[in-house]
């Protein structure tokens, strides 16, 4: 393993420290429970947002913590789920008058203990509702999963709540925009290679020099099959029919792109793949009102990348388009 770690268990928390520390006038840090938080949050008269789920996933979720985003995300070790307590205590830390939601990804361990926090949140009358994001085409089910995995769509419906609670939507109006937003993003991913988990210290699957893995998770789970490594344009060519037959998108559709990286690889090579995405979204007959190509929802370094499309309406636009700020800096 060739990582800039130290004890591989400290791992997040060092990680944690030093994203505080870059911007100590915008987050907190929580030892205790790995919490980060705005520093201005919660605050009444306004929803808190928050999320919770393994690190590894990087800028996704803790690096997603600021305005018109996440007011706290508690994450938990490279690839694991937040503990219960961890979870409960960043529900208590984030309760306004408004309520608190928690978004969730689709995996069982994140459900489970997210579920037990809710409930004894809930016990001490704190009012906090969580939605399940689910936007993987990938898998419907498997022995991995729990249903459809929440991927790098996760990163819209964020923005779009994060937007609309700045604006005072309260807690059922931003379930019901979960639903929305939920309901119309779909993702598929690929992977070239796996990925080391610094605890574990070696990749977790194999995979050979000339494969892929077509609808890999981002925790390295399984996808539709192992396959040979194909040209750029078909590989963007069997993801994107695939996402887009799932809804299904229509000739006509208004729609924001995605392609994300999984943590290994270049950006050069992601615009290669926008490059294709555009051309088939032109050819299907669809409008792409806003782009998004780099990391957004990664495995550690693995090399691969997903491609996710959200069908939008003016809603949908104004929310996307309304500032926001986290703590990733271009220059």
């Amino acid at each position: 393993m060739k990582k800039f770690v130290n004890a591989p268990i400290n791992f997040v928390s060092e990680m944690l420290e030093g994203l505080v520390l870059a911007n100590p006038d915008t987050l907190k840090y929580v030892p205790e429970f790995n919490m980060i938080q705005r520093v201005d949050r919660p605050a009444n008269g306004k929803v808190s947002i928050i999320q919770g789920s393994g690190s590894g996933h990087e800028p996704a979720h803790v690096m997603a913590v600021g305005p018109g985003m996440l007011d706290a995300s508690a994450p938990g070790q490279v690839f694991a789920a937040p503990p219960v307590d961890a979870c409960y205590e960043c529900i208590k830390a984030m309760n306004s008058d408004k309520g608190v939601l928690a978004l969730v990804n689709n995996y069982q361990g994140d459900r489970m203990n997210w579920d037990m926090a809710i409930e004894m949140a809930q016990a001490e009358g704190i009012n906090v509702k969580q939605f399940i994001i689910d936007d993987d085409v990938a898998v419907q089910d498997s022995t991995h999963t729990v249903g459809r995995r929440g991927v790098a769509g996760n990163f819209f419906v964020i923005k779009a709540c994060g937007a609309a609670a700045e604006r005072g939507a309260s807690l059922d109006e931003l379930l019901a925009l979960c639903e929305k937003v939920n309901g119309q993003v779909r993702t598929m991913g690929v992977a070239l290679t796996s990925c080391t988990p610094p605890i574990k210290g070696k990749p977790i699957f194999e995979i050979g020099d000339d494969e892929m893995e077509v609808g890999v998770g981002i925790h390295g789970e399984p996808g539709r099959r192992r396959d040979k490594i194909k040209p750029a344009d078909a590989i963007v060519d069997e993801i994107f029919d695939a996402v887009v037959r799932d809804l299904p998108f229509q000739s006509g559709d208004r729609v924001a792109l995605m392609i994300n990286g999984l943590g290994g690889t270049p950006i050069s090579e992601l615009y290669i793949l926008y490059r294709r995405a555009a051309e088939r979204c032109k050819e299907a007959g669809f409008t792409i009102v806003r782009n998004y190509v780099g990391e957004y929802c990664t495995s550690i370094e693995m090399a691969g990348a997903s491609l996710t499309l959200l069908r939008l309406d003016g809603e949908l636009e104004d929310l996307l388009a309304a500032p926001a700020e986290i703590p990733i800096r271009v220059f």
